[in-house]
């Protein structure tokens, strides 16, 4: 009898290991990389851990579209690494609609509309079977600020070391410069300051923020101007905040403006 029980409690025991460690191989398995790099660009991209943040001006210096400060909350998504390259739409499109163009093909392709944004999305996205998308500027502003901690611009809160962060007025010289050059903020992203303006997919109202939903907001369900974050090469530093909300045409082709791509997990 006692060696029976014994037997019994050895099965259980087996059952009780093999169980748990399938349920940690599966844990495993289902985690998420931290970064991914899309085999048809060469895009990377780093995971942005979601969670809640005070979004908007929160410095007490910014303009009135950035107020209230509101609570938001978004899920985990990967965020480009970089701003995307004249030689990456180039991959997908096969022209180059850049102005500046003689800064080399790792420079930010500018001079794209929303709706070319959303051409260069749809073929990228059925050639490579994923569903990449603009960021939504709560997903933009709360990767700007490094994880929505407190901070001014992408990676510092010093307005002296903005240099070493973004091309903005006081350094790009009224032109592009290649991605990557500067340091990173606190997720590794670079360029979220400055460089070009970036398309947001949200359409844009001064008033959301008084509106909007806490989790995951993705804008107005229509309107005339898209946001666009982050500043560009000749936005002095009140423009390059990672608050800073610009309005723009969705048709306009600046050479001042360009994009950046998010990817869900």
């Amino acid at each position: 009898m006692a060696k029976k029980k014994a037997l019994v409690v050895l099965i259980v025991s087996i059952v009780f290991l093999m169980s748990f460690s399938m349920v940690h191989q599966v844990k495993k398995a289902n985690a998420l990389s931290p970064t991914y790099t899309d085999p048809a660009t060469g895009m990377e991209f780093v995971l942005v851990k979601g969670g809640c943040f005070e979004m908007g001006d929160i410095f007490g210096d910014g303009y009135k579209n950035e107020k209230p400060v509101h609570q938001v909350c978004v899920d985990d998504f990967f965020m480009g690494k970089l701003l995307v390259t004249q030689k990456q739409w180039r991959a997908i499109m096969g022209n180059d609609p850049s102005f500046f163009k003689s800064c080399g093909e790792n420079c930010p392709v500018e001079q794209v509309s929303s709706g070319d944004v959303q051409d260069y999305i749809r073929t990228l996205n059925q050639r490579s079977g994923k569903n990449f998308r603009l960021p939504t500027e709560a997903e933009w502003e709360f990767a700007a600020r490094s994880g929505g901690k407190k901070e001014k611009w992408a990676g510092t809160n010093d307005q002296a070391e903005l240099g070493a962060y973004a091309w903005y007025s006081a350094n790009s010289g009224s032109e592009t410069h290649p991605v990557g050059l500067k340091k990173p903020n606190g997720l590794g992203l670079y360029d979220m300051a400055g460089n070009v303006w970036e398309w947001a997919s949200d359409w844009y109202d001064e008033e959301y923020y008084a509106n909007g939903p806490k989790d995951n907001p993705r804008g107005p369900t229509h309107g005339s101007l898209r946001v666009g974050r982050g500043g560009g090469w000749r936005g002095e530093p009140r423009l390059v905040r990672c608050s800073g909300r610009g309005s723009l045409d969705p048709d306009s082709r600046s050479r001042n403006i360009g994009f950046r791509l998010v990817l869900a997990p």
